[in-house]
């Protein structure tokens, strides 16, 4: 199978096509016929050399497609075999062909397409786990997410929607925050124009709100927690503004604020079939009935992973990026 890798970290140069065997689905797992493979910071992160795979995972990147199942393990029977699927997966969806647990997959309902099936499982789990689980929200309360038009920030917009959460979002440009507020935020803040704490204030008329998705960390923690209300909660999911923040114990404490925060790729493949199952009973029924889609910004061919990555990089996509796999 045709597959795309690098042999040492670097720019979205360092890809190359490769050649490489089919691999053959294990116990609880089958064999994706990829059709689409979507396209994370993760992956960037992967190809610079700063994110390696877990024991075991492939090193192709790559962490959610969709396509059709063409095998099955020994210990599942046959009946998925031909079933359109989108699927999480540790690595290897810049390829022709991906193993995926059985338990990591989501069926393609009718009418949602292959792209925006392969757009969704990465961002979906990612925003369910950290804002509806590790952040607890719940209907009525405010959400503010930086980031507003990433991947992950329009699903957090879409989903913050669905559950009847207000979103205040930040982007960095006027041209962004309007298309913020097209996908469904509620407030957005043009973070290089404004101070979004005192944004933020004047929004919640100075009550505060009660949580933040967190992609920033670095010296926007203490901001974010300036823009929390008592017992508010903070939640992280990327450090791409540094690993370490100041932080006012006493003030956490005094406001009784909750901070956490998870990584997905490394969890064991036990929580991802649970949260995967919650997702197929909880969200996956919006997804079949039309009400949930990803925003979509472009498709690539597999052949220019490296386009797509400098893109990403260049930072001007609205919505989600996926690569398009042409088979022979």
């Amino acid at each position: 199978m045709k597959a795309m890798g690098f042999d040492e970290p670097g720019g979205p140069e360092v890809f190359r096509p490769e050649t490489l065997p089919v691999p053959q689905p294990g116990p609880g797992e089958v064999l994706i016929k990829i059709a689409y493979a979507g396209v994370n910071r993760p992956d960037v992160i992967q190809r610079k050399g700063h994110y390696p795979p877990p024991p075991g995972a492939s090193p192709i990147p790559g962490l959610e497609i969709a396509g059709t199942v063409v095998a099955a393990g020994p210990d599942l029977s046959g009946e998925r075999i031909g079933q359109e699927v989108c699927a999480l997966v540790t690595g290897g969806g810049y390829a022709e062909y991906c193993v995926a647990k059985i338990d990591h997959c989501l069926t393609v309902p009718e009418g949602l397409d292959l792209a925006e099936a392969a757009a969704l499982p990465e961002t979906l789990f990612t925003v369910w786990h950290n804002v509806f689980e590790r952040g607890w929200a719940r209907d009525g309360e405010t959400l503010l997410v930086h980031g507003g038009t990433s991947g992950i920030g329009t699903m957090a917009i879409k989903l913050a929607g669905l559950f009847g959460l207000t979103t205040i979002v930040t982007c960095g440009s006027d041209e962004k925050c309007a298309a913020a507020l097209r996908i469904g935020a509620d407030h957005a803040i043009n973070y290089k124009t404004s101070d979004f704490v005192e944004e933020v204030k004047r929004i919640t008329e100075g009550s505060g709100l009660e949580l933040v998705l967190d992609m920033v960390s670095g010296d926007y923690v203490p901001r974010n927690l300036a823009c929390l209300a008592e017992d508010g909660r903070h939640v992280t999911i990327a450090v791409l503004g540094g690993m370490t923040a100041e932080l006012n114990m006493a003030q956490i404490m005094a406001r009784r604020l909750t901070l956490t925060g998870s990584t997905l790729r490394a969890r064991p493949d036990e929580f991802k079939a649970l949260l995967c199952d919650e997702i197929a009973q909880t969200v996956w029924p919006a997804v079949e009935e039309g009400k949930l889609r990803p925003e979509m910004d472009r498709a690539f061919p597999l052949e220019q992973a490296g386009d797509a990555h400098a893109h990403m990089e260049a930072g001007g996509h609205i919505g989600k990026i996926v690569l398009k796999v042409a088979h022979d």
